[in-house]
């Protein structure tokens, strides 16, 4: 009768997982110290937050220090006169002491206008509005688009494939899906110019404000196929892995359809594991951006911190590596508060 036994520990409470989750919920919430996990939560990892921003702070501003040689020199250009390099040494401030220029850095972020950018004779924050919502739709709808690819994919072929079952369907899956995620973006995002943009000449090369809704595709595309097929294997992974246990079998034993038994006790109990590796990989698509940015001729944060490196425009380097280092940060910290919505016991592991 093992099977009356363990129908008695799964059913309410939403998706149950080996170890009885409500059992672990209640001893930590028995104790005085862990009485508000969220509010644990949200205190550490706001501080957690001011930390990453003071650190990318001190980091950014040391980009201009740590350059070898005279900064002033490189920014003013080859052919600049002495008098020009003192003048361009005079607007970045690296005339001062170093703690004055620290804090005239840290008194231009405060005031928000995070310096002048002499190439583009414009505020830096004024250049980065006008580029963020770029970056910002291009992650966006290329973060949403791996998960709602990756999460079914991996599942569907965790669920045919599991058992050893059909295992000529697993072996491709791990190799195209391997040799896919291989490739470099870069890559990646010139294969696809050549076969859709040039070869079929179905979607613009890059950026075009006549075709905007198309210019996203294969940028989109570029930089979210080689996420997906990552996140796609893990979850092929973490479904092999939740099929087998007890409250699975126990689960089918009720009979239910296939939608409610993997929507209602599967997905949630893989999602941890893979929402935590998947953070990973999703913000390092923010660096992947830069990439993908400047081969599209993306009028985004990538190609503006390219375009800056290249001018020597220090200010503007500085202001957008700051806020790519931000979104970052924010973006992992969105992950743990889905992660935390999903999943509390896993609020008592971020606190320990």
């Amino acid at each position: 009768m093992t099977l009356d036994t363990t129908t008695a520990v799964i059913p309410t409470g939403g998706p149950a997982s080996p170890g009885s989750p409500a059992g672990g919920t209640a001893a930590r919430t028995s104790s005085g110290r862990r009485a508000s996990p969220w509010l644990q939560f949200a205190i550490k990892r706001l501080f957690g937050l001011v930390i990453t921003v003071v650190v990318l702070v001190v980091v950014t501003f040391l980009i201009v220090q740590l350059i070898p040689g005279d900064p002033a020199v490189g920014a003013a250009g080859p052919d600049a006169t002495a008098q020009r390099i003192d003048e361009v040494r005079t607007e970045l401030g690296l005339d001062l002491p170093l703690l004055q220029q620290f804090t005239h850095y840290v008194a231009t972020l405060l005031d928000g206008t995070m310096g002048q950018s002499f190439s583009l004779n414009s505020t830096v924050s004024d250049i980065i509005a006008s580029r963020l919502p770029f970056t910002a739709s291009l992650a966006l709808i290329s973060i949403l688009l791996v998960l709602l690819v990756a999460i079914p994919l991996g599942m569907t072929v965790g669920i045919l494939t599991r058992g050893g079952r059909r295992r000529p369907v697993d072996i491709a899956f791990g190799f195209g899906t391997g040799f896919i995620a291989a490739i470099p973006p870069y890559v990646m995002a010139t294969l696809l110019v050549v076969v859709f943009a040039v070869t079929l000449a179905v979607l613009p090369p890059a950026y075009s404000k006549n075709h905007v809704g198309t210019s996203f595709v294969l940028p989109v595309v570029a930089l979210a196929i080689g996420p997906i097929c990552t996140v796609a294997r893990v979850v092929r992974r973490e479904t092999a892995v939740v099929l087998e246990q007890d409250y699975m079998r126990t689960a089918k034993g009720w009979r239910l359809s296939a939608l409610p038994l993997y929507a209602k006790y599967a997905l949630p109990n893989l999602l941890t594991s893979t929402l935590t590796l998947s953070g990973l990989i999703l913000t390092s698509m923010i660096g992947g951006a830069i990439i993908i940015e400047t081969v599209f001729a993306w009028p985004g944060l990538g190609r503006g911190v390219v375009q800056a490196i290249a001018n020597k425009d220090y200010p503007l380097i500085q202001g957008i590596i700051l806020v790519l280092g931000i979104l970052a940060a924010v973006l992992t910290l969105l992950v743990d508060v889905i992660l935390g919505a999903i999943d509390p016991r896993t609020l008592g592991s971020k606190n320990d």
